[in-house]
This record gives C-alpha cells, structure tokens and sequence, in this order.
C-alpha cells in the first residue's frame, strides 16, 4: 500500500514528508525513472496494443470457425496466425475512396480522434508489478494517477466522438444513424458502468489503479462485489459496441453503420480502436476486480514468487484474455438485440440496479466503519430485501386481481374501447408498439389448378352435364 502525501492522495513516488504516514513497501516511483525509460514504456504499450488487436482478431475468427464446426483461418503463417496481419497489409494497399458529399477535413480526423484515446487509456493501467529494465527498477506501468479510473473514462468519452463525426461527416443518412445510436449507446451505459466503479471506490478508498490492486491483495472485488462486477462487465460489451450490443453497425438496417463511406486504412483504424477498446475495458475489469496482475488464490498459496517481477505480467494477461474470450462467446452466441429492448436494458434495469446496489454497499460501510459486527450486518440488510421481496409480490397480486376484477374489455366503437392501431397513421408504415396489434391482412382467394371435372363432380354434377376428366382450366376455390 503506497504511502499518503500531505494533501491525503495516494503516491508512489517515495516516503511523504507529513508525519504519522505509512511508508511504501517499493521506495521506487514513477517519478525516478529516466525519460529514455518512460520513452520506451510506452513504445511497448503501443506494440502491445497493436499485436493484441492482430490476436484477437485471429483468435475471434478460431474460436467462432470452432463454434460453428469450421476450420477458420490456417493457411498465411502457421495455424493461420498471419492472416490478421496479411488483412491489414491489404486494407492499407487498397484504394482509399472519399465520398464528394463528405466534410473532408472532419472525415479525415475522425478514425484518429476514434483510435487515439483507446492508446491513451493504457498510461495508467498496471499490466505488471515491479521489474528490472536495462538495470533500472520500474513497474510495469507507464504512470499512476490518484484519479486514474477518472481519466480512463474521460478517454473514453472522448473515444465516442470519432464515431459520430464520421457519421455526421459522411454524408450519408445510415452513417448518420449509427453514430446517433452510438451516441445513445454510450449515454446509456456509461452511466451504469461508472456507478459499477463507485462501489470499488468505498472499498479500496482511492481512484487510483495500483491502488485498488494492492487492496485486493486478500479477497477479489469480484467476490465482495458481484453485483457491480456484473453490471461491470455487461455495460462494457454495450459501451464497445460489440454483439449483441452492435446496433451502431447493424448492416441489417444500416448497412455498415458509421463506417460505411469509409475505405484503405481509414477503415481499418476503426478495426484497430474498437479491438484496442476491448483489450482497455477488459484490463480495467481485470484491475478493478480481479485483482490486476496478482496470481490467483490457489497459486499464490503455493508459491510466493508467483507475484513478482515478470511473472505478474503472465497473470495480467490471462485474465485479459478470460475477458476476450467473452467478448467472441457472446458474438458467437446471442443474437443482436431490438433497439427499444436495448435501451430499456440500459435505462431500466442496469441504471437503477447500480443506485440500489451502490445504496447497499454504502450502507454496508457505513455500518461497518461505525463498529458493528459483520454477521449482524448481513442478517439485516438480508431481512430488508426479503421484506421487499414479500410486499413486491403482494402488490403484484393484488394489481392482478383488480385486472381480473375489471371484466371484459369493450366492444370496438363503444365508449373506452381501444382505438385499432393504424400503421400508417404517420403517413409512413411503423412497427407496432407493445400491447398494439397490426390489423388482420386482407387475404385474397387461393388460385389451383385442377380438371373442371373434380371441382363439377364435387359440387354440380349432373346427368345432363357429365365431367370433363380433360378439361384442366385454371378454376378459383
């Protein structure tokens, strides 16, 4: 646990100088490491960056050629590991098109306002403990921040802004479209993913992201969290626009979504945000609740040099790649979702499910800070939601039987009857609402061939006009 500066915030940069604080276990900050160092940190991250993307995307084509019983790529590089590469050398030799009735200059900035702030998030993210680099002790992370988490998601709305701009500079009208749903989108889910983090917070007591790791030395937040580690994790697939959350680019609708004008290597540094924005997310749930870079519990037991020196980075990026390996299960697996299901998720479920558990957890603290006792706790926040659960139930009864009690629903065109719905109302065909119902189709008469014989000897045959077993005229039914 790093030592507490004059001003309460959580350093690494050595012994404070106010008096009653605790000293850091790792003299060694940010602070002394040379700028040549900090220089090659961060060329590091960027390589990271750049062949996690290649990996994943290799990985995601395996993993869902394996789901579907297909062999999936094989052929550039050994078991098909070049083909990410082979894809990005022919993006970037393609011809690059830019539509006349785009806003160049905007056009041209929105695939790097989309893909640089997914590399400037992972400055204050720890990927490993303390190491030694040409001699020099320094940790696995570029800088620590006493608002880290802050400042990753102030990248990330940032982030957002490449997509509407290329959107709005296209153009076009289903461009246009998917950058509005990607604006929506993140609105949505950034809320419920920042109340996620608030919880973390009153349990680490910093922002800083080294900081919550040393806390988790012990328990997980996962474990002591899981509402907000669920929470958590669906608001990151939403806020990457990753499936079944990809309503931005939903070629069913949309075509292609926000980059459907977009050719050569614009294109492909849209490819490049979105799969680095996976890897960001999936390292601040690693760091937030699966204890960062720290083995998990069984081999930390056995074996103390488990969290030390290189070996932290291996469990740094096994974890990451638990969570890649959702984002490609999910996309393998459920379908996309109806934009009004998806926004009612966010709104209606996510949101107020954050407030209530950020409420417990709170409450949880508080009580804790003051001296109670554990068991006691847990006994009567348990009490509380049962007794909520009761008069939940018996309220929903009780609508239940005044809906019963109301008696059949009116005739149509008498007093309190509901109005038809009309789909073309607007002057244009719209799908119904919930609870409305299209109206019947007027079906026209089947037509089949058959001998006029059949049909006369079913219905009216006679002695005076026998059937004709070799007329075969075309009769209605």
């Amino acid at each position: 646990m790093g030592p507490q500066s004059s001003a309460g915030l959580t350093t690494l940069d050595g012994p404070a100088t106010a008096a009653g604080v605790q000293l850091a276990a790792d003299p060694v900050g940010f602070a002394s490491d040379p700028w040549w160092l900090i220089l090659f940190k961060a060329v590091l991250v960027f390589a990271f960056c750049v062949v996690m993307t290649l990996f994943a995307i290799w990985w995601e084509r395996k993993v869902v050629a394996w789901m579907q019983m297909r062999i999936g790529p094989k052929h550039v590089g050994p078991q098909g590991l070049l083909q990410s590469l082979a894809d990005g050398v022919k993006l970037a030799f393609k011809e690059d098109i830019i539509v006349k009735a785009a806003d160049r200059p905007v056009y041209i900035l929105a695939p790097v306002v989309a893909m640089v702030p997914a590399f400037m998030a992972f400055a204050v993210i720890p990927m490993g403990g303390q190491v030694s680099m040409f001699g020099h002790q320094t940790h696995l992370q570029m800088t620590d921040l006493p608002v880290g988490v802050l400042y990753i998601l102030a990248t990330a709305s940032v982030g957002i802004y490449g997509i509407v701009l290329a959107g709005w500079s296209s153009g076009s009208t289903y461009p246009l479209l998917g950058s509005l749903r990607s604006t929506a989108q993140m609105i949505s889910y950034e809320v419920a993913m920042g109340l996620s983090f608030a919880g973390v917070f009153l349990y680490a007591g910093s922002m800083s992201t080294s900081e919550i790791v040393a806390q988790q030395t012990d328990t997980w937040y996962a474990v002591l969290l899981p509402v907000s580690f669920i929470i958590y994790v669906i608001a990151m697939v939403g806020e990457t626009n990753r499936a079944p959350f990809d309503l931005p680019e939903a070629e069913g609708e949309l075509v292609g979504g926000f980059h459907t004008e977009y050719s050569s290597l614009k294109f492909a540094l849209f490819f490049l945000a979105e799969y680095v924005n996976m890897v960001v997310v999936s390292s601040l749930a690693t760091t937030l609740f699966l204890g960062g870079y720290r083995a998990p519990w069984p081999i930390s037991a056995v074996w103390d040099g488990a969290n030390s020196g290189w070996w932290t980075l291996l469990w740094y990026f096994l974890k990451v790649q638990a969570f890649l390996f959702l984002f490609i299960w999910l996309r393998g697996t459920l379908p996309r979702l109806r934009y009004d299901q998806f926004m009612k998720l966010g709104w209606k479920v996510l949101i107020p499910t954050s407030l209530a558990w950020l409420l417990l957890v709170a409450t949880v603290r508080a009580l804790k800070n003051e001296g109670y006792d554990y068991r006691n706790i847990v006994l009567g926040i348990a009490g509380a939601i049962i007794v909520v659960l009761v008069l939940s139930v018996v309220w929903d009864m009780m609508r239940g039987a005044e809906d019963d009690d109301g008696g059949e629903e009116p005739l149509p065109g008498t007093p309190g009857a509901k109005e038809p719905f009309d789909p073309m109302a607007g002057g244009f065909p719209v799908p119904p609402l919930p609870g409305q119902e299209l109206p019947p189709v007027p079906r026209r008469n089947v037509r089949r061939t058959e001998p006029v014989g059949a049909a006369v000897g079913a219905g009216s045959s006679s002695p005076e006009n026998p059937a004709d077993p070799t007329d075969t005229t075309d009769r209605e039914v």
